[in-house]
């Protein structure tokens, strides 16, 4: 039976289109003739029985099912983009992995294994992309995800399997400059410094300064990042205190950059964790991929 699928020049150039709302600039993405592409979009507005666009005084806009058109296709498209990518770079080896995991982590711990990874298993190809939350494994090309969060978010992650790989610690830094040739600080004094806060952990200083036993009235106060690769740079650049995972700052602290502004190290609550889908086809990359990282994390 013959699908119900226009040309994919056609589903390009309208993506180029709406991405753009030209189609001026549509055609110099392609490299096609402005009258090529809207050929094409004229042909599939045909195919659809639909109106993809309107004329405007400045060029073309979106009708409102062209808009809706384009947000079902674009992910599919890149998803399309990808697939045909991965089967381009497999030249006859079946090692490449496709995995999710949280950005900071990615760039701060595993990005720099990842040498000693292809030195023990130059099969693998190792394809990195961010997410943050828990996604379906089903609705993705992901063989497996590195996760951060608590015990219970991960075991309410539906239809996964997950393994512990490191617990986050978190430690209170700065610039040393901001210590004045003091050594280390009492939490009591780091309460009047200023605080450093992360926008996706926001209760973080309050309950660093609850787990010390310190009033902190302004605990919640300071300017907010998002990424904990900001934090910690804007800490080393001596706007304030930073309360970040260790692991994450091992370099700056090698360097200097930044020192623990205070002893007191305390567990997060949460974990980085290696998630697998439950009914995951046994592959052998994947296999050396976990082997490889539950050796690297208990070391």
């Amino acid at each position: 039976m013959r699908r119900k699928i226009p040309s994919l020049q056609a589903l390009a150039c309208f993506d180029a289109a709406a991405r753009h709302e030209s189609y001026t600039r549509a055609a110099q993405e392609l490299a096609l003739s402005q009258s090529a592409v809207s050929r094409q979009i004229a042909a599939l507005e045909g195919f659809l029985g639909l109106a993809l666009f309107r004329r405007t005084r400045h060029g073309v806009a979106l009708t409102p099912e062209g808009a809706d058109y384009a947000r079902q296709i674009a992910p599919r498209l890149q998803a399309l983009e990808r697939d045909t990518l991965d089967a381009m770079s497999r030249q006859g080896t079946a090692g490449i992995i496709t995995l999710a995991t949280v950005p900071t982590f990615a760039t701060r711990w595993l990005l720099p294994r990842l040498p000693a990874l292809s030195r023990e298993h130059p099969e693998l190809v190792i394809h990195l992309e961010t997410r943050t939350r828990p996604f379906l494994f089903a609705d993705t090309g992901f063989d497996a995800a590195i996760y951060s969060g608590t015990a219970d978010q991960v075991a309410n992650w539906a239809g996964t399997q997950a393994t512990r790989l490191i617990e986050e610690i978190i430690v209170p830094v700065c610039a040393p400059a901001l210590l004045r040739g003091r050594r280390q600080l009492q939490p009591r004094e780091l309460a009047r410094l200023p605080l450093l806060q992360q926008s996706t952990r926001p209760e973080a200083w309050r309950q660093w300064f609850e787990a010390t036993g310190v009033e902190a009235p302004a605990a919640l106060s300071g300017p907010r990042y998002e990424l904990y690769s900001m934090t910690a740079a804007a800490a080393a650049q001596g706007l304030g205190l930073a309360l970040v995972p260790r692991l994450l700052i091992e370099p700056e602290l090698a360097r200097g950059e930044l020192v623990q502004a205070c002893g007191r190290a305390l567990p997060s609550g949460r974990s980085y964790w290696l998630v697998l889908p439950d009914r995951s086809t046994p592959r052998p990359a994947l296999d050396a991929l976990v082997g490889w990282l539950q050796r690297e994390s208990a070391g």
